[in-house]
């Protein structure tokens, strides 16, 4: 058994308390806590608040410090990135924030295609309003603002915190936005919300192991979206279930499935599978929808 695997079996016989510490991040840049300040400022000259939030993450997306800061503003919840969601579990989501009194359309920023678009063109927004728009970093707040404006306003970028200061854009007669840059929260108390974070890339590669967080991603797609696994990387079915079914911990199963995964696509370093170069590709695939259309979490 080598490291990886004797620390995975430790991390599953570890105690709460030790579990929550690994998970319990500071993760809080200075330009953050400035952002959280000036958002709340700006409330006073706003009408609407955009809240950009990842379909594939709804929950873990929604920064709790922003919620409360505007829960007394009107709001339209934008699911961004729906293209690379679940489509059953985004209708879900949808529902779950309908019945809680609260408007949602769907975007996909790269693309222009959603709802958002429709409603800017056809005027159903109304008289000139003034509209902010806040989310947490990389969720495609700036991609959202240039498929709305038509335009290359917002300076974008494919890794968190691109957006370092507020700018407002014309959109029409009828519409002017406030970009804010993405703000996260102090700390992530919670372990699955630090975790899908670190899955869909929202906080950096180095904040958490990348190992553990592809170890994370294979469990829920083997729990999941079996099949897509199996359909990405040529995997043998009847293999994975012996691999699982073996009379061991479920983390060297899970672990000795990644191997699998490394050998196929040639993650391969001095003679042995590359533990780093495994999960970053099984994390690139999940992140550019290469294992399907994914989503983490259902509301509860």
């Amino acid at each position: 058994m080598d490291m990886y695997q004797k620390r995975k079996m430790r991390q599953e016989n570890n105690s709460k308390k030790e579990v929550n510490n690994k998970t319990n991040i500071n993760w809080f840049p200075g330009h953050m806590a400035k952002t959280r300040r000036q958002i709340a400022e700006d409330l006073k000259m706003i009408d609407v608040v955009v809240e950009i939030l990842d379909a594939r993450i709804p929950m873990s997306s929604q920064n709790p410090d922003i919620r409360q800061i505007t829960q007394n503003k009107k709001k339209i919840i934008v699911l961004n990135k729906y293209d690379l969601s679940d489509k059953n579990k985004t209708e879900r989501w949808i529902e779950y924030f309908t019945q809680k009194g609260q408007k949602v359309v769907l975007a996909d920023s790269l693309t222009g295609k959603g709802d958002m678009q429709k409603m800017a063109d056809k005027g159903r927004i109304g008289r000139k309003i003034r509209v902010m728009i806040v989310g947490i970093p990389n969720v495609g707040k700036s991609s959202f603002i240039n498929r709305i404006a038509k335009k290359t306003s917002a300076e974008v970028g494919n890794k968190p915190g691109v957006t370092k200061q507020k700018q407002w854009i014309r959109i029409n007669e009828k519409i002017e936005l406030l970009d804010t840059p993405g703000v996260l929260w102090p700390k992530f108390e919670n372990e699955k919300v630090a975790m899908n974070l670190a899955i869909t890339g929202t906080i950096k590669d180095d904040i958490l192991e990348l190992t553990e967080v592809a170890y994370t991603l294979t469990k829920f797609m083997l729990e999941n979206y079996r099949n897509n696994l199996l359909q990405r990387y040529s995997l043998d079915e009847k293999q994975i279930n012996e691999i699982l079914n073996q009379e061991q911990a479920e983390n060297e199963n899970i672990y000795e499935i990644m191997q699998l995964i490394g050998k196929k696509r040639g993650a391969i370093l001095g003679g042995r599978v590359d533990d780093e170069r495994t999960s970053k590709l099984i994390l690139d695939d999940f992140r550019s929808s290469k294992l399907g259309k994914i989503t983490l979490e259902i509301p509860e």
